[in-house]
């Protein structure tokens, strides 16, 4: 496995004039009735931190903060999109009480099922570090390893580790970078007979009158 992806300064500038909202838009795609986080302190406060860029410095109503009992402090965000995403970059906001911003990211793909104690014993996709301060500005970036994160349907981050030694992990604002690719196909929908119909069995070669072709 290799080391922790560090951050980048992408958004070191105006990011209103560079239009870096098109960019991160992945949002729109994003099923929010399915999204579910383990180990939340307000159910639901997971869905507000998923939102449209230009909305990333205001507070949300309610942010993602994980249970003041978990000795762990570790969050597992469960976000399904509507059809195939090609990931480029994460970016992350931790306006919190100091200290209380996760310190490491790491991410799955494309599964449904997974727990702490299933993601305890799986190799990410990729783990970043990350800053300590939360990035209330939201200058920085977590770029992906874009080749792994093609085709992606659903995505799982955990978070874990308070920067600064609080007793939680709080985060205010969570932007997905990249392309939509397709919407998922939809179950087709095939109505089969219960019963035969008379006569189709002389339209159908090798049934019949002697099971002869007829003309």
């Amino acid at each position: 496995m290799p080391p922790p992806t560090k951050a980048c300064c992408a958004h070191d500038h105006d990011c209103e004039a560079a239009d870096c909202g098109v960019a991160y838009s992945l949002y729109k795609h994003i099923s929010i009735d399915q999204v579910r986080c383990l180990n939340e302190q307000s159910p639901g406060s997971c869905r507000a931190v998923l939102r449209p860029w230009h909305t990333r410095l205001q507070p949300p109503e309610q942010p993602l903060r994980s249970n003041a009992d978990d000795e762990e402090q570790e969050l597992l965000l469960h976000i399904p999109f509507d059809g195939a995403v090609k990931l480029k970059a994460i970016s992350l906001i931790g306006r919190g009480p100091p200290g209380s911003a996760p310190s490491r990211m790491r991410a799955f793909i494309n599964r449904d099922d997974l727990d702490f104690a299933a993601v305890a014993h799986m190799t990410p996709v990729q783990e970043w570090e990350l800053v300590a301060d939360g990035d209330p500005r939201g200058v920085i970036e977590y770029p992906t390893q874009v080749a792994r994160f093609t085709g992606v349907h659903s995505l799982d981050l955990l978070l874990s580790g308070a920067s600064g030694g609080a007793e939680h992990i709080e985060m205010s604002y969570l932007g997905l970078k990249g392309e939509f690719a397709e919407r998922r196909r939809q179950a087709v929908e095939t109505v089969y007979e219960a019963r035969p119909v008379p006569g189709d069995q002389q339209r159908i070669p090798g049934i019949g009158e002697g099971a002869h072709w007829h003309a």
